[in-house]
């Protein structure tokens, strides 16, 4: 059947002791006995680690979770092509389509015009318009925001309902519209993928969102028990950055700085997820940038990287500047922070990429160009001028889309 016996603290961990693995680099896959850095570590030659050795017992997942991320990327193609992108033999390439064409995640799409002698070749892809993938956004500050994506990520549908404010009636709305999504999907749903605002632990779990007013709240396993479908629930930002891992064509090491009611951010580093020993990676709103004072933040100190650089905090003195060259000022002033706060980040990590989403009007620009300055001066020359700061180019929808890579890692082992 579906791949859907992975718990989801082996989703977003990537464990090698699920059926089928997350987030390694676009296609490796850890082995029972290897450590996802340790494999990691050799990402960049994304197409030979697709002929990792593993064990016996854990061979027909891997290879069945290859034969699906080939697909994935490379789009249709025969049996002796599979064969020959995987490293498979064609025996066990035969036999996992037939399985894969069994549990309906597959699909033959007719004969290929022979190009020499030999009979033409049945060609096989992923059955991409057979199923649907359901994501939610919950990180907006009026509305939850529902879609339902194709295997590509294209969104096919959407839904919005109103964020109410109390922490119930929050999580009823969220019930909601995730009906309304399942009712809408008109094809087999593969599982619900859900951004959340706040931290959210391996069991999907949201510790601790109080825009939302959720403390320990079980969304995963709520929403699994009024739907019946596999559910996966992270915070936003570590969602988002998935998506631009899988659909934006993101490096390997990847920091996505989320920007609006508040400011967050995740982070992808030699391919893998990174969430951390409290699940609060990427936490970066409340890291207090300088030692110059700043803004009061909400949560009671002054100078928060959020109180420099969440929307409305920017949108407010912009409004207050009274000239185009005090708005660019004080842009640049809030891309100064963002520096501050991830140069060291950049050192630690050698990340290579800054990817920024939110308000293209606010973060492009000036800002963006505050950001890599900064971020230059602080790291080692040598080694980090060459990081880019750059916007996303999945819009608004990128948590959504995250949401959609969430479930077709943990329910296909793609990514």
């Amino acid at each position: 059947g579906l791949l859907t016996n992975m718990t989801a603290s082996e989703v977003q961990r990537g464990s090698s002791t699920g059926p089928a693995h997350t987030l390694m680099a676009r296609g490796a896959q850890p082995t029972a006995s290897t450590d996802a850095a340790a494999v990691a570590s050799d990402t960049v030659q994304r197409r030979s680690l697709r002929r990792a050795k593993v064990l016996p017992e854990h061979a027909r997942a891997h290879n069945r979770s290859l034969v699906l991320q080939t697909l994935f990327h490379d789009g249709a193609m025969s049996r002796a092509d599979l064969s020959r992108e995987t490293g498979l033999t064609r025996v066990t390439i035969s036999d996992l389509v037939a399985e894969l064409i069994g549990d309906g995640l597959v699909a033959e799409l007719g004969v290929r015009e022979a190009s020499g002698p030999g009979k033409p070749a049945m060609v096989v892809d992923l059955d991409r318009a057979g199923h649907r993938i359901l994501g939610m956004d919950l990180s907006g500050p009026d509305t939850f925001l529902g879609a339902i994506l194709t295997l590509d990520g294209d969104i096919v549908a959407r839904h919005e309902i109103a964020a109410p404010r109390g922490a119930e009636d929050a999580r009823d709305a969220v019930i909601e519209l995730a009906r309304h999504l399942v009712a809408d999907a008109h094809a087999p749903v593969l599982g619900i993928g859900v951004g959340s605002p706040g931290v959210v632990d391996n069991d999907g779990v949201v510790l601790s969102a109080p825009g939302l007013g959720w403390t320990q709240l079980p969304l995963r396993s709520i929403l699994e028990d009024a739907l019946g479908l596999p559910v996966l629930v992270a915070n936003d930002a570590n969602a988002a950055v998935l998506a631009e891992y899988t659909f934006g064509g993101a490096r390997d090491d990847v920091v996505l700085v989320k920007v609006g009611r508040g400011v967050g951010s995740g982070l992808v580093s030699a391919g893998q997820p990174m969430r951390g020993a409290h699940f609060a990676a990427g936490e970066i709103g409340h890291v207090t940038v300088g030692t110059d004072g700043g803004p009061q933040c909400a949560c009671g100190k002054v100078g928060c990287l959020e109180a420099w650089l969440s929307v409305p905090a920017l949108t407010a003195r912009m409004a207050d500047a009274e000239t185009p060259a005090d708005r660019e000022q004080q842009l640049r002033d809030a891309g100064e922070r963002l520096g501050i706060a991830l140069a060291p980040i950049v050192g630690a990590l050698d990340v290579s990429e800054i990817v920024l989403s939110g308000p293209d009007e606010l973060l492009a620009g000036p800002l963006a160009e505050a950001t890599v300055e900064t971020i230059r001066t602080r790291t080692l020359a040598r080694f980090h001028d060459g990081v880019r700061v750059r916007m996303t180019a999945q819009g608004q929808d990128i948590v959504l889309r995250g949401a959609a890579v969430m479930v077709l890692s943990g329910q296909l082992g793609v990514s």
